[in-house]
């Protein structure tokens, strides 16, 4: 599950003049940033996931031309890869995805 920051997580800010103390608004503002990328960063990782499994659907889909006959192996790969982002709904059911060996 994606991290949530909260305001007492950032820490002050430094700068050339040294240590600046932020206000519990600001640093609560820094976290709603901070939450707003790691909302995002699922969603990157989804859909880097999408982009290959479309890839490798797009490169196998000579099989189903009107000349040739997929076999059961070829039609339960491309069903696998369909299924692929069924239940993806964590980072870390991404990051650890299972793809389907190509017959």
């Amino acid at each position: 599950m994606a991290k949530t920051w909260t305001w007492d997580e950032v820490g002050d800010k430094v700068d050339s003049t040294g240590v600046v103390k932020l206000t519990q608004t600001q640093k609560q503002a820094i976290a709603d940033e901070w939450n707003i990328a790691e909302s995002k960063k699922k969603d990157n990782l989804l859909e880097g996931l999408r982009h290959e499994r479309n890839r490798l659907l797009k490169d196998t889909d000579w099989w189903g031309s009107s000349d040739n006959t997929m076999t059961d192996a070829q039609k339960k790969y491309r069903k696998d890869l369909r299924d692929l982002t069924t239940g993806l709904d964590t980072e870390e059911k991404i990051l650890n995805v299972t793809w389907p060996t190509k017959p």
